[in-house]
């Protein structure tokens, strides 16, 4: 790849409008040296709302484009940030692939969380963004959350030179259900709440194992053991309750709603560390639920998105329309309820793209790329043919290069 020069601003064309696009807008006000030079994504009437909102805050021109490659060589975009459901990203990165070798001024990709539905095409993700020569951004945003930066520092800083490194660290993250229906559907998603949520968790705990600067392939996957179930949404009140909402029939062809693995890994030295992972969408609460922990010989290091430090409470004779502006994935509206005051900066998002955008900005290579997104899948895969035969997978592991999960055949 040649030496690319330093931009004043990064332009960034957004492939995408919905949820998650709607909340990387949201975020870029806390980002310096960007703008939103395009958007595209297939509906043309959501194209044209994100495109609004991107221009009501103030972030750019936000030019709407009906293809990919009119956005990709209209000179508009530096950058783009693909943020499609997981079944169309490999073709969009084909298409990104076919664009950028025909001349298109692009430098970087970031994709958003999983890289792909199976280990094979994320490493066809990752072959594309090189053989086109751009800089690619895998973009995790609980390694960028303000409580894991600013917990790893001190446990690294003050605890590891006294007593040794962190051997264990635990994540869940649970809510009661996906916003749209591609998530709740095997062969799109690419699986379940295997898929869905536990790529945040196995990733944000691998790097809180990981030694400040090094790469998380620093530390050597050993085994994989998972559990999956179905335990709320197959009944068939909340069956019934998925077709009428979201036109699935759940209870025909359903996917894990929840799942609990734990993975083996090594260091350099030889130690041996674990990751504990749990995600389920049968958790019922306030709402979304992020709980994270880091242990060691000395130190233990604690976080809960939902311990909030503003609260609200709202009688009974208050009553009004759902929402989520409280926290993401609300689940009511009175009691005493937990406020998460900065959403996109607490999950990561503010932090995930101002690294994002400086780094490709100044044409260097982020912290998370690509080869994370493909070291993910790996651990996801193993987890998952570790659920399906009911023993412990050790890596490497050659089975898992083509594995697609029971739930997405």
């Amino acid at each position: 790849m040649q030496k690319l020069t330093e931009l004043p601003i990064l332009r960034v064309g957004l492939i995408g409008s919905g949820f998650i696009a709607a909340f990387h807008l949201q975020s870029m006000l806390g980002v310096r040296n960007v703008s939103v030079g395009g958007v595209y994504s297939r509906s043309a009437q959501r194209r044209a709302r994100i495109a609004d909102k991107a221009r009501s805050l103030g972030l750019g021109q936000a030019r709407v484009f009906d293809s990919i490659e009119a956005m990709a060589i209209s000179g508009e975009v530096d950058a783009l940030w693909l943020l499609t459901p997981n079944d169309t990203r490999l073709n969009i990165m084909r298409e990104i692939h076919r664009v950028t070798k025909a001349g298109a001024p692009l430098r970087a990709v970031a994709c958003e969380k999983p890289l792909a539905r199976t280990l094979a095409e994320a490493r066809e993700m990752r072959r594309l963004a090189e053989d086109a020569g751009l800089l690619h951004g895998y973009l995790e945003n609980q390694i960028f959350s303000t409580a894991v930066i600013r917990g790893k520092d001190i446990i690294w800083r003050r605890a590891v030179p006294g007593s040794g490194r962190p051997y264990l660290a635990r994540a869940a993250e649970e809510h009661s259900g996906p916003h749209e229906p591609w998530f709740w559907q095997g062969d799109k998603q690419g699986g379940g709440v295997l898929s869905d949520m536990m790529c945040h968790s196995v990733e944000v705990a691998r790097f809180m194992l990981t030694a400040p600067g090094a790469n998380r392939q620093s530390l050597r996957l050993v085994s994989a053991s998972a559990t999956t179930a179905n335990l709320k949404w197959t009944r068939p009140h909340y069956a019934a309750d998925l077709k009428k909402r979201m036109g699935i029939d759940f209870a025909k062809r359903p996917v894990e709603d929840f799942a609990r693995g734990i993975l083996t890994m090594e260091d350099a030295d030889g130690h041996q560390l674990m990751i504990e992972a749990t995600t389920s969408w049968a958790y019922v609460g306030a709402g979304l639920r992020i709980q994270l922990e880091l242990l060691g010989p000395e130190y233990s290091m604690e976080f809960s998105s939902l311990s909030t430090g503003l609260k609200v409470f709202l009688s009974r004779t208050l009553t009004g329309s759902e929402g989520e502006d409280l926290v993401e994935k609300q689940n009511a509206e009175q009691g005493l309820m937990p406020v998460v005051e900065d959403e996109a900066g607490i999950y990561g998002y503010t932090d995930e793209n101002r690294h994002m955008v400086e780094a490709f900005r100044l044409g260097t290579s982020p912290a998370e790329t690509f080869d994370d997104g493909v070291g993910v899948m790996e651990m996801l895969m193993g987890l998952y043919r570790s659920a399906e035969l009911g023993q412990t997978v050790h890596f490497p592991d050659p089975e898992l290069e083509h594995y697609v999960p029971p739930v997405a055949r």
